[in-house]
C-alpha cells in the first residue's frame, strides 16, 4: 500500500481490496473512537488494542511507513526513467483486479453503480493541476483530502496531490526529513481518514453490493491515469498510442516491455487470489 500510495494514479486501497483486507482495514480505522478515547484515558490498554484491533493496523501502518520512507528513492527514479514499465505493471494489476472486486450480484444496480464509479474516477483523473499556497494550513487540508483518496481504490492519493500542486512538495519532506511539514500533513490524513472511515464503514454495511461495485468502476475509470504513453506537461498530459509516443519524445517504442509488465501485474492479482482461496 505504501509503495503503491507513492505512485501518481495509483491507490493504496486498490492493494488493500486486492489482498483483501478493505473492510478489516475500514472497520479498524473506524474503531478509532469516542470509546478508544475512554479506554485511553483510563490506562486500560490490554482493551484499547483489542477494540482498535490494533495488531493488524500496527503491520499495516508500519509496512506502509517503512515503504514510503525506504522506496521514495527507488519510485522516483523508476518513475523518471522506466516509466513505461511501471505504468504498464500497475494497468495490468488493477485493469485485472477491478474484476475480482466486482459483486457475485451483478444486476442493473450493480452496473449502473459501476457506470457511475468508472465516469466519476475518469473525470477526476482527467482534470489539471494548479498552483496552491505553501502554507501549512493547506498541507493539513491536503493531507485530508489526499488521504481520503488513499483508502478509496482506483483514487490516488498521490494523484490528489498532484491536482493540489502539493505531491513533489511533499515527497521532498520526505526525503528530506522536514518534521514540521511531515507531521501537518500527517495530522490532516489523521483527521480525514477517521472521517471518511466512517462513511465507507456505513456503506459497506448497508449497500455492499453498490458500493463494490462503484470501486470497482473507480478503478476502470482511473486507468486512463496509468495508461503508459503520455506526454506531459506542467498541468496536464495527453494519452499518446506507443508509436506517436515514440514520434514524439524520439524514445524507441517498448510494446514488448509494457506487454510483459501488463501481464505480470495481472498475473500477480490472479496468483494472490488463488492463494488467498487456498489459504481459507
Amino acid at each position: 500500500m505504501g509503495c503503491a500510495d507513492l505512485i501518481p494514479g495509483v491507490s493504496g486501497g486498490t492493494i488493500a481490496l486486492i489482498t483483501g483486507i478493505y473492510e478489516e482495514l475500514i472497520n479498524s480505522i473506524r474503531s478509532l473512537d469516542g470509546e478508544a478515547l475512554k479506554l485511553a484515558s483510563k490506562l486500560r490498554i490490554e482493551e484499547l488494542w483489542n477494540h482498535v484491533n490494533g495488531t493488524f493496523l500496527l503491520h499495516v501502518l508500519g509496512g506502509i511507513l517503512i515503504s514510503i520512507f525506504s522506496l521514495s528513492r527507488l519510485i522516483t527514479y523508476l518513475l523518471e526513467n522506466e516509466p513505461i514499465a511501471l505504468w504498464s505493471f500497475f494497468f495490468g494489476l488493477i485493469l485485472v483486479s477491478a474484476f475480482y472486486v466486482l459483486p457475485a450480484k451483478r444486476d442493473l444496480m450493480a452496473i449502473i453503480f459501476l457506470i457511475l464509479g468508472a465516469v466519476s474516477a475518469f473525470l477526476i483523473t482527467s482534470l489539471g493541476s494548479s498552483s496552491t499556497p505553501d502554507q501549512l494550513w493547506f498541507v493539513f487540508v491536503a493531507g485530508a483530502i489526499a488521504i481520503c483518496a488513499m483508502i478509496l481504490p482506483g483514487i490516488s492519493g498521490s494523484f490528489i496531490l498532484i491536482l493540489l500542486a502539493k505531491y513533489e512538495y511533499v515527497l521532498s519532506a520526505v526525503r528530506a526529513f522536514d518534521l514540521k511539514i511531515i507531521i501537518t500533513f500527517g495530522l490532516g490524513c489523521v483527521v480525514g481518514l477517521l472521517s471518511f472511515s466512517k462513511l465507507i464503514h456505513w456503506l459497506l454495511q448497508h449497500h455492499k453490493s453498490k458500493t463494490m461495485a462503484a470501486l470497482a468502476g473507480f478503478m476502470l475509470g482511473s486507468l486512463n491515469k496509468i495508461w503508459p504513453w503520455k506526454e506531459a506537461s506542467d498541468v496536464s498530459y495527453t494519452n499518446l498510442t506507443p508509436t506517436q509516443f515514440t514520434e514524439i519524445t524520439g524514445e524507441p517504442n517498448q510494446l514488448l516491455i509494457a506487454i510483459v509488465f501488463c501481464i505480470a501485474g495481472g498475473a500477480i492479482v490472479i496468483l494472490m487470489e488463488r492463494f488467498g482461496q487456498r489459504a481459507e
